[in-house]
């Protein structure tokens, strides 16, 4: 065999091996409405652990996004920092993830003045639960994802194809149709 076509064939081989592990480390079981939300526990910006579970009886926006002051996930963040006063007339509380660091979400937070949590999920853990990891070997991001978690703790709505300029305003419309249609 020649060398150029052995070549060929072990870069084919290794892009199969690569894609297959690829596929197999992205995919979690998907969640679907009216799971349970995966309970966790991560550190906040100011190293608090913070649990979904303790905010059971409340609505929960729970937002992953890839990476603190990047100018999509900055967008995102704003516009719920800028919405804060309709999500609490929703009774709605704001948690943004990522695999950022705890002082990464601490100098981002303070930067843009966010008035919610941001937990720090460094090794991927929880987004690989909510299906919302990019795994790509030598790094890893959280996707854009939002989950709406109601009061009993049951996914009621999830987003995976986010527009960070529009997603406050559609998650607003759905949080009141979802209080609405539970009264």
């Amino acid at each position: 065999m020649s060398e150029s076509k052995s070549h060929f064939l072990f870069t084919i081989l290794l892009s199969a091996l690569f894609f297959g592990l690829y596929s197999q480390t992205t995919q979690a079981a998907a969640l679907k409405v009216g799971d349970t939300a995966p309970d966790f526990s991560l550190k906040n910006q100011n190293e608090k652990p913070v649990s979904l579970s303790q905010f059971r009886g409340h609505w929960v926006v729970l937002y992953f996004y890839p990476k603190d002051d990047t100018p999509g996930c900055t967008t995102e963040a704003c516009s719920f920092r800028d919405n804060i006063n309709q999500l609490i007339a929703q009774q709605a509380t704001i948690i943004g993830v990522s695999v950022d660091s705890v002082d990464s979400h601490q100098a981002f937070k303070s930067k843009h003045e966010l008035p919610f949590d941001l937990l720090a999920d460094k090794d991927g853990l929880v987004a690989k639960q909510y299906d919302s990891l990019l795994d790509l070997f030598v790094v890893k991001f959280a996707k854009r994802h939002t989950f709406i978690i109601n009061p009993q703790g049951r996914i009621a709505k999830i987003y995976t194809d986010v527009d960070p300029k529009e997603h406050v305003r559609i998650v607003l419309a759905d949080l009141k149709a979802l209080q609405s249609s539970t009264h």
